[in-house]
């Protein structure tokens, strides 16, 4: 289910909430992922892209049941904590992202609010055969938990179920740059499309490099700087220095998640695309009591599991703009820590 309209944290800010207080180090340590988590952005024809004249993936209003029938599976789920009831309404990576969240919600003993999505918009790609997916975009949540989606729905065979896939929430106007046909339908981008200053599924494998080994290692000149991408990574680099002065060690690796990246033509001639990247954290205190298992971790280890090592997963999930010319640029997110582990 969508995360931040069940008044899960957003994309930029890791909830907040803890079972326990946080030693001052763990409070450094375990801020990293806000530090992460910013984020709001003419191509010839080429075999790679969808032919005009193929179908669509679905009608529109086969796409607004979809919509409907995941709205009220969710909320059913959500109520219930049930995540083996997500495994009929969504699939990697955000079955694992929201999975963990149930988890949280269920060691702090709450209940997701019910989703409410608004303005909705559907941008279905023409394409042919399967895998089959779409889009929806919409408004949801009041309050804290209010932000927009990019919702990614995907059809594995002909006649199975459309599966939630994927939720970044868009920065302003992301989805806008979709472009349409005369009948209303979008154009599919293959992963691996020429004409572009770099493919969509390079952008991970950039992305990831970029936040390993900085802005200097190879590919990595493919993004942007921005919240997500440079300025990131420099972040990191200044709470790396800072635990390590007060005794944490922190390492941090990041490369493409193992899941499908997915694009749309722009209205520019460049390239909307959904794509995910796995983080892998090591912590390692000098005294036990440095670390702690609190905000995003919730749920995910017990509390008394960490001593003096702390080893972390996090799933991320994006929406990048490549222009037509010029360097890709992050315009959505959706961060959650899956797997935690203390010695």
């Amino acid at each position: 289910m969508p995360a931040r309209s069940h008044g899960r944290t957003t994309g930029r800010t890791p909830g907040r909430a803890s079972a326990r207080t946080r030693p001052r180090a763990a409070v450094a340590a375990l801020t990293v992922p806000c530090l992460l988590g910013g984020g709001v952005a003419g191509c010839s024809e080429s075999p790679s892209s969808a032919a005009s004249s193929a179908p669509p993936a679905l009608s529109r209003a086969q796409a607004e049941q979809v919509l409907a029938s995941y709205t009220a599976a969710a909320d059913g789920a959500g109520q219930k904590l049930d995540r083996r009831a997500l495994t009929a309404i969504q699939s990697d990576p955000q079955l694992t992202m929201d999975a963990a969240m149930f988890s949280k919600y269920r060691a702090l003993e709450q209940r997701p609010p019910k989703l409410d999505f608004a303005k909705s918009t559907f941008l279905i790609p023409r394409m042919e055969g399967h895998p089959r997916w779409f889009v929806v975009g919409a408004g949801g949540g009041k309050g804290a938990g209010a932000r927009p989606h990019a919702m990614l729905f995907t059809q594995e065979r002909a006649g199975g179920p459309w599966l939630l896939a994927a939720d970044p929430a868009p920065g302003d106007g992301a989805l806008g740059r979709v472009k349409l046909d005369d009948d209303g339908f979008a154009e599919r981008v293959a992963p691996d499309a020429g004409g572009l200053p770099v493919p969509p599924a390079q952008v991970p494998k950039a992305h990831a490099a970029l936040m390993t080994d900085g802005p200097d290692a190879s590919g990595a000149a493919a993004l942007a700087d921005g919240p997500t991408t440079g300025r990131a990574y420099d972040a990191l680099q200044k709470v790396t220095k800072s635990l390590a002065g007060q005794g944490v060690r922190l390492a941090s690796t990041f490369a493409p998640a193992e899941y499908r990246v997915h694009a749309l033509r722009t209205k520019d001639g460049g390239a909307l695309v959904w794509y995910a990247m796995k983080q892998h954290e090591a912590y390692s205190a000098a005294k036990r009591g440095s670390l702690a298992v609190s905000g995003d971790l919730v749920g995910l280890a017990p509390a008394r599991s960490v001593r003096t090592k702390l080893r972390t997963t996090v799933l991320t999930q994006y929406l990048a703009v490549i222009p037509p010319d010029g360097r890709a640029m992050v315009a959505g997110i959706y961060r959650k820590a899956v797997a935690a582990k203390g010695a």
